[in-house]
């Protein structure tokens, strides 16, 4: 097993797109063992397929994490209206499918499924009430599995996540700790970010960023050490709050994804 210090270190399982086989190939070479495994593989007719193989080749599956099809990245604007679980034309489907997924879960004994709600937006409008109706739906049928349900941070600021939590206060609700995400949507400092969601932290990202000079336009992700995260400060942060999960490489653009995560794991192991 390849560690930061205490940390075990995992890869995503999106990451590769070359799929069951570069997995192979980061678990065989560098003895990396923890996966956060994407679930829409799984929901396909090909779905028993795939989740054989990842058993075969014998993951410790870290986190599942479920996204949706109608989502569109292409713009800041177009994933705050397609984003999670906000689009009510799209809720029906996208209820079942993170049911379905939450049942994959708990077959693979997996503690935690994380997920992008969308935007949440704090507030007393109808908006936000409908986020937290649903949201508190799929904490129960997460917790009802003996689930966790991980948001991933980035799309509102630390202080207005934290409150959502507090405000939906559900024991199975908390966070997968993405701090390239924060720079990425611009949304403030990733370290403050991580003292002020403590609690809730259970996963975590290891993704780095450049923030956007443009307003209402997206940073651009880069290497793990290569961005505005702060690679040691970020991990050392982590340290003094008693972080205890796994440390979860993503790495979602670049020509040369398989190298970039070979050296993050040599960074991160030089780091422990």
């Amino acid at each position: 097993m390849v560690n930061c210090g205490d940390w075990p270190i995992g890869v995503c399982s999106w990451s590769l797109k070359g799929g069951t086989t570069e997995l192979a190939k980061v678990k065989n070479e560098l003895g990396v063992e923890h996966l956060h495994l994407a679930m829409g593989p799984a929901l396909g007719e090909d779905g028993r397929r795939y989740l054989s193989e990842i058993q075969k080749q014998g993951w410790i599956i870290s986190c599942a994490m479920i996204d949706f099809p109608q989502e569109d990245y292409s713009t800041l604007e177009s994933i705050k209206e397609t984003g999670g679980i906000v689009p009510d034309e799209f809720w029906g489907q996208n209820k079942e499918r993170f049911i379905q997924a939450v049942d994959i879960t708990a077959e693979l004994g997996v503690n935690f499924i994380s997920m992008h709600a969308g935007f949440v937006k704090v507030g007393n409008s109808e908006y936000p009430g409908k986020i937290y109706r649903r949201m508190r739906f799929l904490a129960d049928e997460a917790a009802s599995r003996s689930i966790k349900l991980l948001m991933e941070t980035g799309q509102e600021t630390a202080s207005e996540l934290k409150q959502f939590l507090q405000d939906v206060a559900h024991p199975a609700l908390a966070v997968n700790f993405d701090p390239a995400n924060i720079i990425l949507y611009d949304k403030g400092d990733p370290v403050e970010s991580v003292r002020k969601l403590v609690p809730w932290i259970k996963h975590v990202h290891i993704k780095d960023a450049i923030r956007t000079e443009q307003p209402r336009t997206w940073g651009t992700e880069v290497p793990w050490a290569d961005g505005e995260v702060g690679a040691d400060r970020f991990l050392q942060t982590l340290k003094k709050i008693n972080y205890e999960g796994v440390l979860s490489i993503e790495r979602e653009s670049g020509e040369d994804i398989m190298g970039d995560i070979i050296r993050v794991v040599e960074k991160l192991r030089r780091f422990g």
